[in-house]
């Protein structure tokens, strides 16, 4: 069976976000190893209105052009990495957005998180596994938090995540999972498609 192919999604757009640094280094630990590939894949290449469509993309295509070319790039992975900051407790909303524009796209795939900011965006990621689960996808129970100390000095005095190396540790559970969960679910995609086939043709 092919690796993998897993997506690791910058979650917010802002000038000053922090999350790009925080997706670069899981990105260089992810890329590392030899049982997935992984792409980086930013937001902001997506601008997205607010949620303007007559249905879900489940039940009538997208008319914007942009969300046409979100989910088609959606569709290329077998697995996800949201690297997320907590608004207000909850989920950033270009995030939860880009989530709301596709849906069979992400069904049967899993998804592991990456959260920064003075709690590592734990409660923002608690909603995220519950908005996965609506989209039919498998949310690994591991995660990475950058958190408290160790989130202020990374933004504010610019330290190296490197230098963290409890969070690379962390991170490699995480991986596990997620490429545990990517090949289980990857096979058992493969065996309905087949099963599918064999119906329509009998």
């Amino acid at each position: 069976m092919a690796k993998p192919k897993i997506a690791i999604i910058i979650g917010t757009t802002r000038a000053t976000r922090f999350g790009e640094k925080a997706a670069k280094w899981i990105h260089a630990i992810a890329a590392a190893r030899t049982d997935m590939s992984v792409e980086l894949i930013d937001l902001r290449d997506y601008p997205m209105p607010f949620f303007d469509e007559v249905a879900s993309n489940l039940w009538a295509p997208s008319k914007n052009e942009v969300a046409q070319r979100w989910q088609k790039k959606v569709a290329e992975f077998d697995g996800y990495i949201f690297v997320t900051a907590e608004y207000n407790r909850g989920v950033p909303a270009v995030l939860k957005n880009a989530l709301d524009y596709a849906y069979p796209e992400w069904n049967r795939k899993p998804a592991a998180y990456v959260g920064y900011g003075s709690v590592g965006a734990a409660r923002s990621i608690e909603q995220l596994r519950l908005i996965c689960v609506e989209l039919q996808m498998a949310p690994t129970r591991s995660g990475v938090h950058i958190q408290g100390a160790d989130f202020v000095a990374a933004l504010q005095q610019g330290k190296d995540l490197k230098e963290l190396a409890y969070l690379e540790k962390n991170s490699k559970t995480m991986l596990d999972e997620l490429h545990w969960w990517a090949g289980a679910l990857m096979a058992a995609r493969t065996s309905s498609q087949m099963k599918e086939g064999l119906a329509v043709r009998s």
